[in-house]
């Protein structure tokens, strides 16, 4: 494991040494991938996450994995594909079905969005990250109590989710209640969130 190690080069070079004794190791391959992801040496995970896949063409992890390359060079196509090959691979995996619908949430695939972060969701009920995507496609389809009732929960897990914050101000801003949206993207702001600009500037009009 990787805590025997005194740091992530040493554990980068046994892993590489038991994959030159044995090249067939799918789980070698995605530990090594994780680990060359921690120094940011994106190019060669991708290929050990390749060579995972390779190895054990059912190892739902590493598509999710190579999903997140692509989504970190723009590539929604890939993320896309590559977290429907791991939900092909592991129904019940909540982060695949996640990140679908995020794909789909930025491409204003709204339905779509809303459909797989409800099996998200299904499988891992407390998954926040997922319930927050959930939000943004609620208050993209108009359903601001939607939206509202999702941050809410995100919340509830996690108080200092900025992101969560800054839905509830705009589906508050959307229902005609200023003082909420106000206090909400205060919130949001007080948690990290760099809320819009353009958004602050409409609230402006309504602070006390």
């Amino acid at each position: 494991m990787k805590d025997r190690y005194d740091n992530i080069d040493e554990y980068i070079r046994d892993l590489q040494a038991e994959i030159r004794k044995s090249d067939q190791c799918a789980n070698h391959y995605y530990n090594l991938g994780v680990a060359l992801l921690s120094k940011s040496d994106f190019v060669e995970a991708e290929e050990a996450f390749l060579n995972a896949v390779r190895n054990s063409p059912h190892l739902a992890e590493a598509y999710v994995q190579l999903g997140g390359l692509c989504l970190r060079r723009g590539d929604l196509d890939g993320c896309l594909r590559y977290n429907e090959e791991a939900a092909n691979c592991r129904a019940k995996f909540a982060v695949p079905w996640s990140n679908i619908g995020f794909v789909h949430v930025q491409r204003g695939e709204v339905d779509k969005a809303i459909s797989a972060l409800e099996k998200a969701l299904r499988w891992e009920p407390d998954f926040v990250q997922a319930r927050a995507t959930l939000a943004s496609a609620l208050f993209m389809k108009g359903d601001y109590d939607g939206c509202i009732e999702a941050g809410n929960a995100v919340l509830r897990k996690e108080p200092g989710f900025g992101p969560a914050w800054n839905n509830l101000a705009l589906a508050y801003f959307e229902k005609g209640d200023y003082a909420k949206a106000v206090e909400c993207a205060d919130k949001a702001g007080e948690c990290g969130y760099e809320v819009p600009r353009a958004f602050l500037e409409e609230l402006a009009a309504h602070r006390a």
